[in-house]
């Protein structure tokens, strides 16, 4: 699907407008200033053989419908910055490793990283879904705008603490992530301005509606990231 078939968002910032194109399950598009900014491409949500070059790519964590390389490949150049973590390096070459904490400035876009990682949810072996230390999340800075695209995790103390957050993007599907509760708990304590549930499964997303019905400051915004 080329990507006018894909349904886009618009936001003016103090640097020009910038689209967000949503391709679907963790996967985004970001277009500012002539830059193409991807999030986790996966081939079962779009043919990236159609899609722009990416300037920028952001790879959460390790699992297959994050780094999917096949996706990487069709939009990756010489000349395009691919952020991940750690054990994303170990299978991607050319990888810059950001750890959660890191902060830096590629291609005129400040971008943070911030845990992403599993409280409750885990596997019969007792491990989480999302180890601690093993994930990220991104905090990009388009002008005076800052999206945060959470990654897969909860409602930990470090994404709450959040500040200054605009738009959110944060992850409902369940067993693996986030109960419409926790998204609304972490929504209340960071208040970005706009709510994207996203990578959201067969969760009913009128389910954290109702939860934010109370909160007239945040607009949430469902769209198309089952």
């Amino acid at each position: 699907m080329p990507i006018q078939d894909f349904e886009t968002d618009r936001f003016q910032t103090s640097a020009g407008v910038l689209e967000i194109t949503f391709l679907g399950h963790g996967s985004l598009l970001f277009t500012h200033g002539g830059k193409h900014i991807y999030v986790d491409p996966f081939t079962r949500v779009a043919d990236y053989a159609t899609l722009p070059k990416a300037d920028v790519i952001l790879i959460t964590h390790e699992h297959q419908d994050h780094l999917d390389l096949d996706a990487l490949t069709a939009i990756r150049t010489d000349r395009t910055d691919v952020l991940c973590t750690a054990l994303c390096a170990e299978r991607l070459q050319g990888g810059r490793i950001m750890k959660n904490g890191d902060s830096a400035c590629v291609q005129g876009l400040n971008i943070e990283a911030v845990p992403a990682y599993n409280i409750a949810h885990k596997r019969e072996s007792g491990e989480p879904f999302h180890p601690r230390g093993h994930g990220n999340g991104y905090v990009i800075t388009f002008g005076d705008l800052r999206v945060l695209v959470a990654g897969d995790t909860e409602n930990t103390e470090e994404l709450k603490s959040l500040r200054g957050v605009d738009v959110a993007f944060l992850p409902m599907n369940l067993p693996y992530t986030m109960t419409p509760e926790m998204v609304a708990d972490a929504a209340i304590a960071m208040a970005p301005r706009i709510l994207y549930p996203y990578h959201f499964g067969s969760t009913d997303t009128s389910q954290l509606v109702g939860l934010l019905e109370a909160q007239p400051n945040i607009e949430v915004r469902t769209r198309g990231l089952a």
